[in-house]
């Protein structure tokens, strides 16, 4: 029984150091999408928060960035390789980029 609690225990923290890095590293690439490509100041940048959403696929992790700048707060997800826009909020209202 003790051995089981400490495997148990083990893949716990497997998972949850899994689910971390992933959304870490989502994060760190939405941000660096975000400087390089977009030409974005890193100063500009007020927050980048990365989540697990309730969506499906690559959808299930994303990461919601605010801009200086900017009222709206952005939603990124990353398939295959590519940082996509997947929507803004403005004014509490929800727009999807299809």
């Amino acid at each position: 029984m003790r051995k089981f609690m400490i495997f148990l225990l083990i893949l716990i923290g497997c998972i949850f150091l899994f689910v971390s890095l992933q959304k870490k590293t989502l994060e760190d690439d939405v941000v660096e999408y975000l400087i390089t490509e977009e030409k974005i100041e890193q100063d500009d940048i007020i927050s980048s928060e990365a989540f697990i959403s309730n969506l499906q696929g690559s959808k299930n992790f994303m990461v919601s960035i605010k801009l200086k700048s900017d009222h709206k707060t952005y939603f990124y997800y990353k398939k295959d390789g590519r940082i996509i826009l997947e929507s803004y909020v403005e004014n509490g209202r929800e727009h999807v980029m299809s």
